[in-house]
């Protein structure tokens, strides 16, 4: 069952990958000044102080102009930083940071790392997707790093998801140790799930 669920999953990955590079840097761009628009705005309604969020690749929902923007209006930024045994590390963004390439090509902060555990001081957990469904389950990209971080924190913070419109979708394929988000937020809107039943 479970390499059925992962068979479905990495064909819709995929997809999701192409469909990303067909974009122009035109659509990119007006997507990542809508994307900051929006955060601003979540960042505002929750009264967030304290965030973490991630420094997008060129093909992902892009967050970086929002990231430089929190910064510059004196909220306190937690990058996240991969490592080899599977757990994020986290460093404080600062303006005019720099970046250098991470495990698996990824962004990363350079700059003085807390440690996991300091995700947990966050008002607003702001993380990456291939998808997320209705009922606010995230598909991942199939490293797992970001469902072992929600999974282990004891009192979670609100987690959104940035994707674009179109990777709002009815169903994403799920197991068990797959974490679903708060909500989610895309170029044209904010939606916000309801919690799921205890």
């Amino acid at each position: 069952m479970s390499s059925d669920v992962d068979h479905v999953k990495r064909a819709l990955r995929a997809d999701l990958r192409e469909r990303r590079q067909l974009r122009s840097d035109a659509q990119r761009a007006e997507a990542e000044h809508a994307i900051a628009d929006r955060l601003d705005q979540l960042v505002d309604q929750l009264g967030a102080r304290s965030i973490s969020c991630f420094l997008s690749m060129s093909t992902e929902p892009g967050t970086r102009e929002f990231v430089d923007r929190a910064v510059a209006r004196g909220i306190r930024v937690l990058l996240p930083v991969t490592r080899a045994d599977g757990l994020l590390d986290w460093s404080v963004a600062v303006e005019g940071g720099d970046v250098a390439e991470g495990m698996f090509g990824l962004p990363e902060p350079v700059g003085e790392l807390l440690g996991p555990i300091a995700v947990n001081d966050v008002d607003l957990m702001i993380i990456p997707a291939a998808a997320v469904d209705a009922s606010g389950m995230r598909m991942g990209w199939g490293r797992g790093y970001f469902d072992k971080t929600i999974g282990s924190m004891e009192g979670c913070p609100p987690v959104y998801a940035v994707i674009f419109d179109s990777e709002l979708v009815d169903e994403v394929p799920s197991e068990v140790h797959d974490q679903p988000v708060s909500g989610v937020v895309t170029p044209s809107r904010t939606v916000t799930f309801a919690p799921p039943a205890r």
